[in-house]
């Protein structure tokens, strides 16, 4: 099969995407692996391809569209691509929003609209996937265990859900990814600019029916952003440690993760799990050729995760930002403390600040400034290619963690 982002790309960039051969295999095999299974369950191709449609419109990238429309017209009838574009039109905003869970954010945070899309056309099933998806495109910060119960009263099952997260989330990497390799072969690509959705959030519940959502009444929650370790809590029960099957452990790569929920939980669809982690492992530690630091990669994601909100994946993130550079402490600081707008302590750092900010926006506002400025403190082509790839994949990683479960405060740190 065709690379799907190369398709995207719409050129050849191969000198620039096979310097990471691992992470350019698996976004391919992560594509094959949640759009099109060897066997898809009763997660169905049509329904696959109609939720990658409405992703790809919501971030305004036409190619994808296209590619997404054909593939579901495929295995689905036109009435549903119509309905699509009309749900597309009816849900545009602007990203990423939301509110907070953790108090001491309150005054950062931004409330805004969510969906409810009609279920006439779409079915139960599907509108409730596009609720979901809507809530992950835009605005993941206001992910509650409740938003899960309108996929489990919609009929979603634990293994279906875990992969609907994954492949709205891989798609936030994918389109970033491609879009950005566009800009940086010299495009200036161009989205309506709207503003945040307007309406109420809407009124989601937990479930008595369908698959077990876990809620945590007496968790350790964290007040804000961190600069230390956090623990998290599953909403989804993961696959028991014993249960786990010889392709699921295989799908962890590294032993030890049986002992981490979050895996386990992953778990429950293996061929998306082991790809991903195989993209990620290619993403932030191969450090072969003439690519960017690990320090520069780390503090992308860190950007990436504090915008989006991601409290988990902020302080994880940054913990190894200053591991690769410690004598950026205090500046890892400012940005866990103050946000997107602190000054990173250097030109390069604060480059690399504006374009992750850029590219994780919904739509996506990365554009040939970005690539001038980027190219301006002295970085080449690869190492652009490099960042691109680091903020798409905590886009990816941000939503998952967001989704699926909350941060937790280690005892050690009470």
């Amino acid at each position: 099969m065709a690379d799907i982002i190369d398709m995207l790309i719409g050129t050849d960039l191969p000198e620039l995407r096979d310097n990471r051969p691992q992470a350019r295999d698996n976004a391919q095999t992560s594509f094959e692996s949640l759009l099109e299974p060897i066997n898809p369950g009763t997660f169905s191709f049509g329904e696959r391809y109609a939720v990658a449609t409405y992703v790809a419109g919501l971030h305004q990238f036409e190619p994808a569209v296209d590619m997404y429309s054909e593939l579901l017209l495929d295995d689905a009838p036109a009435s549903l691509a119509h309905a699509i574009t009309d749900a597309i039109a009816a849900t545009l905003s602007s990203g990423p929003y939301g509110t907070y869970r953790e108090p001491g954010l309150a005054a950062e945070s931004q409330p805004g609209g969510s969906v409810r899309n009609d279920a006439g056309v779409l079915g139960e099933r599907l509108a409730a996937a596009f609720d979901y998806a809507h809530l992950l495109v835009f605005h993941p910060r206001d992910s509650r265990p409740e938003v899960l119960g309108r996929l489990s009263e919609a009929g979603w099952s634990a293994d279906d859900t875990v992969s609907l997260a994954q492949l709205v989330s891989f798609l936030t990497f994918q389109l970033r990814v491609a879009y950005g390799l566009r800009t940086l072969n010299g495009e200036d690509l161009k989205v309506k600019i709207k503003g945040r959705l307007e309406g109420s959030e809407a009124e989601w519940t937990l479930s008595d029916r369908g698959f077990t959502i876990t809620t945590y009444e007496d968790l350790n929650r964290p007040d804000t952003f961190v600069n230390h370790a956090l623990g998290w809590k599953p909403w989804v029960e993961p696959v028991a440690k014993a249960d786990l099957t010889e392709e699921q452990i295989d799908s962890l790569i590294k032993p030890e993760r049986a002992d981490m929920p979050y895996f386990r939980l992953l778990a429950r669809d293996p061929k998306a799990l082991k790809a991903r982690t195989l993209t990620d492992l290619d993403i932030f530690y191969n450090t072969e050729g003439a690519g960017v630091g690990r320090a520069e990669r780390e503090i992308a994601a860190t950007v990436t995760s504090r915008f989006n909100g991601c409290v988990y994946c902020a302080s994880v993130h940054a913990g190894r930002s200053v591991e690769e550079a410690p004598e950026r402490l205090e500046h890892v600081n400012a940005l866990i403390d103050q946000g997107v707008d602190a000054d990173l302590g250097s030109e390069q750092w604060n480059v690399i600040r504006d374009a992750a900010r850029a590219l994780t926006a919904t739509p996506m506002a990365f554009n040939q400034g970005c690539i001038e400025k980027l190219h301006g403190v002295g970085f080449a082509d690869l190492q652009i290619v490099d960042l691109i790839n680091s903020v798409a994949f905590f886009n990816w990683a941000n939503r998952l963690m967001l989704s699926l479960g909350e941060p937790e405060v280690p005892k050690r740190f009470l």
